[in-house]
């Protein structure tokens, strides 16, 4: 928890390795991992009083355990928040998060342009439900203000998007929901709070796929919903009834990968940029997405809102799909596969992975291209990144 820091502990590195310890009688030095179901009371009055709120301590595993304590907090602690939720995954993040603010008849303002599962829940999930969905270009201000109603609670937007790396405006979209009454959420997921903080520039809930950067070695799944702590205990009375809950370990896991967040974010971005570069010279390559190129829409804006450009490089391909999958074919050491935020870099084809489920007509308003294709950049060399992509390249 952030009061139990001294107060000289101020500092990202800092909170992201002291944040959240609390040790046990034995005086642990590593953050110690709860594995258990439930908790032992001294007395049934202590148990009736844990159970109904009046007594502070853990309850039950579902919604009360240290590891994953400790993990929200530091989380919070980075991102300048109030509280944090953790939860099984990024996915059940937004759903805790809507279904524990909105209710039937409410209506979200989403940016285009989102993840593929996100788009499915919003578009498809939540109409269920009674929560209807508009979805506005994500670059466009004042989209988001005429789209927005008398029942709209929620503006969501995730940047940068997925897999284009568009950004949206986050200080502007945040004054145009707080002079409406109306809640902005941001998917922080590319930049992780190493490369950006919504909150600092107006935001009031930030989603986390811990799965991504915070972990960050493609070990576990997680997710987080950040935010003040009056919206956050309501995201916990969700959790605690309907049970999205983040496991001990991989809260533990998750902790971990929180220590060496920043490094890993930095040199993973260096190593993007430069890939970015490269990739604009290559005659088998139309067009490069990244942020931090002088040739991307929004640079300014990306220099604005985010400390670094992040790690994701999509590019198009010339030759469309058959093109793109023959050099997906041809690496030798990039992944295949659609996951993100790892060490190990990864290739995927969206127009068939992500954002499969998705119409063709949708993939087309959003830009995603038969020859489109995204690389997480990881950890390994420049040069051999460089020699993996050529082989399929020319």
């Amino acid at each position: 928890m952030v009061k139990k820091q001294a107060p000289f502990v101020q500092d990202f590195d800092t909170l992201a390795i002291r944040t959240g310890i609390d040790r046990s009688h034995f005086n642990e030095h590593s953050e110690a991992m709860f594995l258990t179901s439930s908790f032992v009371f001294d007395s049934a009055a202590q148990a009736a009083a844990r159970f109904s709120g009046e007594e502070e301590g853990y309850v039950y595993a579902r919604f009360t355990n240290p590891t994953v304590t400790a993990m929200q907090e530091r989380l919070a602690a980075l991102e300048g928040a109030e509280a944090c939720i953790a939860t099984a995954s990024g996915m059940a993040a937004i759903m805790a998060m809507v279904m524990a603010l909105l209710k039937q008849g409410d209506h979200i303002v989403a940016s285009q342009g989102l993840f593929g599962s996100t788009q499915q829940l919003f578009g498809n999930i939540f109409s269920k439900f009674g929560i209807e969905t508009t979805f506005v270009p994500a670059a466009d201000v004042p989209a988001y203000e005429k789209a927005i109603r008398p029942e709209t609670k929620l503006i969501f937007v995730e940047t940068p998007s997925n897999p284009l790396t568009e950004l949206v405006d986050i200080a502007a979209v945040a004054d145009v929901a707080h002079r409406h009454g109306v809640l902005l959420a941001v998917d922080n997921c590319f930049c992780s709070p190493a490369l950006q903080q919504p909150l600092k520039l107006g935001a009031d809930i930030v989603i986390h796929s811990a799965t991504k950067y915070l972990d960050g070695q493609g070990r576990v799944l997680g997710g987080a919903v950040v935010g003040s702590k009056v919206l956050m205990d309501e995201v916990f009375k969700f959790l605690r009834t309907a049970g999205p809950t983040l496991s001990p370990f991989n809260a533990w896991i998750i902790l971990k990968g929180l220590e060496t967040l920043r490094l890993r974010m930095e040199a993973q971005s260096h190593t993007a940029m430069a890939l970015a570069q490269w990739l604009e010279g290559q005659p088998w390559v139309d067009r490069v997405y990244y942020p931090g190129l002088p040739s991307h829409s929004q640079h300014e804006l990306a220099k604005r809102q985010q400390r670094l450009a992040g790690a994701i490089v999509s590019f198009d391909v010339k030759g469309g799909r058959e093109a793109a999958w023959r050099l997906i074919d041809s690496t030798r050491m990039i992944s295949i596969t659609a996951n993100l935020g790892d060490t190990k870099s990864t290739i995927t084809h969206p127009a068939s992975t992500t954002h499969g489920r998705i119409s063709a007509e949708a993939r087309a308003a959003m830009g995603v291209s038969e020859g489109l294709l995204r690389v997480a950049v990881g950890l390994e060399s420049l040069q051999d990144l460089q020699a993996d992509l050529s082989r399929g390249g020319a």
